[in-house]
């Protein structure tokens, strides 16, 4: 890879493409850049992007600046389109330009004019491997790597030389889906090189003996050795329950993923050396396997992500996870919302995305969210999705139908959210010089720890009305190699002891073989163990996925808690109260309110009250484990004499009201889209 490029200490260009604003810097309209090249640089733990002047520059983005194209589900459409209000497109960009100066970008995201046009910073996004036919085809045949070089050489043909141009997103939302992946190339036919790939791979695993490949899959009736299997199309070669071939899995996942990561590098960097690589804009989740496979081969790590609830929290793992994962590399946000019930468009928010329910909400949610994105010290930039309102009826090629707009479809501004970020904005590069790297602590075995007291209510379908600062369980560790997936919260009231859980984890309805009731031991759970006083409880939080995914709106994991007893049994527990509200996945939200009464104590403790307590989460497949302290699960429930002392928090004098907001769902998208 390129080197880091220095930066100049002190300096700050927020706008230094636009002439328009009248700022006194070097590279005001690029005509006096040096060159067209970009690079990225580290002040003090903080991540910058470098400007061909050497100035460091954080990116404020908007994606979605390309005019529209009048095109919607409903007849006649009600679609945004540049000629219903402007009488050229050069018009529409000069008013829409204007516009976003004055809220505060700085750059064209994903899905806009080219830079020559849109007079922005901007990151085209060039559907290389699609584009090249390297994905769900044959990564592995010997020609792609000069398909994809010739197609490089194609696309950034427009951008190439050109200062404006920061980098290239490679592709969109590929995601790294390993059950999808590892299911699909076992069933193409022995001349594709990827299966072949996928054979070898297998047998090197398992030592060449089939009865260890069997102890962990069911491969395709009538199928009992390697060239059966090597010869076997159609058929799928499925996990079975209870064996660990989901590690085979994941050795897949990586394998294909270096694949793609190497042979894109390559071609772009012979293509366009100035620009910067930022990857395929990972959808909301990102697999570890994948990223280290990514980290070599680019510039900064592009990803989507949306707020966690509705007061625009962001949970902390997901970026902690990344820089853990490939130290040294930047991350830019390449695609974030909210969006409101309340909107002039008429979108009716139709899925699992931010959603909250009026324009006041929507625009204090996302100044919130924007400025503790910035405050996290590897990510160089923000863009939001998206400068328009979807079509009413929704987008025509997969019918997403959101109020993500700063505009609706009639080219109206809303006026809150764009005064609330134009206000945040302009904060945001400040925000980013004062961040800090956050230490988990790794086992956190020495910080005391205090829950919290809230009355949390499971019922409403956020995590707005919790204390997250403080209620936040330090301390949560992985295995070696691996990072932790996400993040445990806890509080304590009169009605009980209430836990809540954000993670990410990907699980694929193909790839498990199994009739008739999910296997609960292959669900994504939380092993808690608590003691108030009246011993040890073991509880297990279960997300378990349906036997088939419909086609709805609402999400169809199902939630389950039980107590758990020494010889793996579970019951019900009486009273307990429990909401999942995440989305089809892969990003999982459930909050649960456990009553005094099942861990055998009659009255509500008093504040200061000791306990203890174990945590711990465990994958789908038992793909990999977190737990608080770093112990693997099963031996640290076992152990109660081990369990984390804390204590319960004394209530605060004035407990604040909740706030109003009240966001219908987590986002997330259930496979790559876009």
């Amino acid at each position: 890879m390129r080197p880091l490029a220095s930066t100049r200490a002190g300096v700050l260009v927020l706008l230094a493409c636009l002439a328009s604003v009248g700022q006194a810097v070097a590279c005001t309209d690029f005509a006096a850049a040096p060159s067209s090249r970009w690079s990225v640089a580290d002040e003090n733990g903080v991540a910058w992007l470098v400007t061909p002047c050497g100035e460091r520059f954080f990116s404020i983005g908007v994606n979605g600046l390309d005019g529209g194209d009048g095109r919607g589900r409903t007849t006649p459409p009600r679609a945004y389109f540049w000629k219903a209000r402007y009488p050229s497109f050069a018009d529409w960009l000069t008013a829409t330009r204007v516009r976003l100066v004055g809220w505060g970008f700085n750059t064209a995201g994903a899905i806009s004019a080219p830079p020559t046009e849109i007079g922005l910073p901007s990151i085209p996004s060039l559907a290389l491997g699609q584009s090249a036919a390297f994905h769900w085809a044959d990564p592995f045949a010997p020609e792609v790597a000069e398909r994809v070089r010739r197609k490089a050489e194609e696309l950034v043909a427009p951008y190439r030389g050109q200062p404006r141009r920061i980098g290239y997103f490679t592709d969109n939302e590929v995601g790294w889906w390993g059950g999808a992946l590892f299911t699909f190339y076992g069933k193409q036919p022995a001349s594709n090189h990827t299966k072949q790939e996928w054979v070898a791979l297998l047998r090197s695993r398992y030592r060449g003996r089939w009865s260890e490949l069997v102890a962990d899959f069911v491969p395709p009736e009538g199928v009992t050795s390697w060239d059966e299997l090597a010869a076997k199309a159609g058929a799928p070669t499925r996990l079975r329950p209870g064996g660990s071939g989901i590690q085979a899995v994941r050795a897949f996942t990586a394998r294909v993923a270096s694949r793609y990561y190497e042979t894109v590098h390559a071609a772009l960097w012979e293509a366009d050396p100035d620009a910067l690589i930022f990857g395929d804009r990972l959808p909301i989740y990102y697999d570890p396997v994948a990223v280290r496979a990514m980290a070599p081969y680019v510039d900064a790590i592009a990803t989507n992500y949306n707020p966690d609830a509705g007061d625009g929290w962001i949970a902390r793992y997901f970026f902690d996870g990344l820089r853990r994962l490939a130290p040294g590399k930047p991350v830019l946000v390449s695609e974030w919302f909210f969006a409101a019930r309340e909107n002039r468009t008429g979108n009716l928010n139709n899925g699992h995305l931010m959603t909250v329910a009026t324009q006041a909400e929507r625009a204090r949610g996302a100044a919130a969210a924007a400025r503790r994105l910035a405050a996290e010290p590897n990510v160089v930039g923000l863009h939001w999705f998206q400068y328009y309102d979807h079509p009413l009826g929704g987008r025509p090629v997969d019918g997403e139908d959101y109020d993500f707009g700063l505009v609706d479809v009639d080219d109206r501004p809303y006026a809150e959210v764009t005064e609330e970020l134009a206000e945040a904005n302009a904060a945001l590069p400040g925000e980013h010089e004062r961040a800090r790297p956050r230490l988990r602590g790794g086992s956190g075995a020495d910080a005391p720890v205090a829950v919290p007291f809230a009355t949390v209510d499971p019922d409403d379908a956020t995590l707005s009305d919790w204390p997250k600062d403080a209620a936040w369980i330090p301390g949560l560790s992985a295995p070696e190699g691996e990072v932790p997936f996400g993040d445990l919260y806890w509080s304590w009231s009169a009605a009980g002891l209430a836990v809540a859980m954000i993670a990410m984890d990907y699980y694929d309805p193909a790839l498990l073989a199994f009739d008739g009731e999910f296997p609960v031991d292959e669900a994504l759970h939380l092993d808690l163990g608590l003691d108030a006083g009246g011993g040890p409880r073991r509880f297990v939080l279960s997300v378990v996925p349906p036997r088939v995914f419909e086609k709805r709106a609402a999400p169809a994991f199902e939630p389950r808690l039980a107590a758990a007893g020494d010889a793996g049994e579970r019951a019900a527990v009486p009273g307990a109260r429990l909401r999942y509200f995440g989305s089809d996945q892969p990003r999982y939200v459930v909050e649960a309110v456990i009553p005094w009464t099942a861990l055998a104590v009659e009255q509500p403790p008093s504040a200061g009250a000791p306990l203890s307590a174990a945590l711990a989460v465990t994958a789908f497949h038992r793909a990999r484990w977190m737990s608080l302290g770093g112990r693997a699960p099963d031996e640290l429930l076992a152990g109660p004499r081990s369990w984390r002392a804390v204590s319960l928090a004394a209530p605060p004098s004035a407990p604040p009201s909740a706030p109003s907001m009240v966001p219908s769902a987590l986002t997330s998208r259930s496979a790559p889209a876009r």
